[in-house]
């Protein structure tokens, strides 16, 4: 038995479409087919084969930072995504290093996830 990837992040969101232009806006990312659930949502890809999945009818509070729940994207630099994050005003974290080495920007989406883009060390 073993794993074979991370195929997905969910996030419960209130506003799956002020969340899914937060997404293609903020981040560039495209958005996918995803199957007719009985519920709102949407499906965006993650890189060459994770995803994330937006869920719709968030009702309770997130909690959701740095030190505690958030998802990680490895991006190729931050110059860019930083100048990018200032041009649309966004709520985010100025650029900081890990003991590894490793560089990281921290970003908020409209629910309040934690979104962390990092270049390893």
């Amino acid at each position: 038995m073993k794993i074979l990837e991370l195929n997905h992040v969910a996030l419960h969101v209130a506003d799956v479409e002020k969340s899914c232009e937060f997404y293609r806006k903020m981040l560039s990312l495209d958005p996918m087919p995803r199957p007719a659930f009985s519920f709102p949502g949407a499906w965006f890809r993650l890189g060459a084969n994770q995803e994330l999945h937006l869920i719709g009818e968030r009702g309770e509070p997130v909690s959701s930072g740095n030190r505690s729940n958030h998802f990680a994207l490895r991006v190729d630099e931050l110059d860019s995504w930083e100048n990018h994050f200032h041009k649309l005003g966004a709520d985010f974290r100025l650029r900081k290093q890990r003991p590894d080495g490793a560089w990281q920007v921290f970003l908020r989406d409209p629910d309040g996830h934690m979104i962390e883009l990092f270049t390893p060390p």
